[in-house]
């Protein structure tokens, strides 16, 4: 599902030298796999899930996704691989305000043209619990019931494999636990693929392998 080789990221500094984010990465995952990703701040896990997805261009190194080879396309092309293989959730959830809870989770589905965007989109606020919320404005929704959102976003294109990026860090703790659950509970009935990035060992351990950065470079994966 994801062939990650050799993988490094450099950004220019404003002196003009260059700074090494990623350094020679390498991993593999098979459909239906769970997988984190740990490090301190600065280590790059959040630009590593980045390249995985096709958000950004690699400096060095190969990324295959649902043997796509993402290296050489285009902005536009790897926009389209990411509407049809990927979902998403993020920390700051990165809903769009203007939208209703119904309306946030139907913009991936009417991007690929589905003529049941609607349908779809009540089906999996259904199942995120949020059935009777579905005309509320973000800021209508409290920050549990924003990630439900998401999450019922991500899913609702049945992705291959879904990047969430410290999904909880903006919860409190009875939040959090609620949905990690709920991510693990629909990712397992979905069979999809799961790369998780967390500062939480806890909850990294409850996937199926980890891969720990320091600096940029592999420490560990097991």
């Amino acid at each position: 599902m994801l062939s990650v080789t050799n993988l490094s990221k450099q950004y220019r500094t404003a002196n003009g030298s260059n700074l090494t984010v990623l350094d020679e990465v390498s991993f593999n995952l098979a459909a239906g796999e769970t997988f984190s990703i740990v490090g301190p701040s600065g280590s790059g896990k959040t630009t590593l899930l980045g390249l995985c997805a096709g958000l950004d261009r690699a400096s060095s190194g190969s990324v295959v996704l649902s043997d796509i080879v993402l290296d050489d396309l285009s902005e536009d092309k790897r926009a389209e691989v990411r509407n049809r293989h990927v979902g998403f959730v993020f920390q700051n959830f990165q809903l769009i305000p203007t939208l209703t809870a119904l309306e946030n989770v139907m913009v991936p589905l009417e991007l690929r043209g589905d003529s049941n965007a609607e349908k779809i989109a009540k089906q999996w606020l259904q199942k995120v619990g949020l059935g009777d919320r579905l005309d509320h404005y973000p800021a209508q929704l409290s920050g549990g019931e924003q990630q439900r959102v998401c999450i019922a976003r991500a899913f609702s294109t049945q992705p291959q494999i879904l990047f969430a990026d410290e999904p909880t860090g903006n919860l409190d703790a009875d939040n959090a636990a609620g949905i990690v659950d709920l991510i693990f509970e629909l990712n397992k009935s979905a069979g999809t693929t799961l790369v998780l990035v967390t500062h939480d060992l806890d909850l990294a351990r409850r996937t199926q392998r980890i891969l720990r950065l320091k600096g940029g470079k592999v420490e560990s994966l097991a």
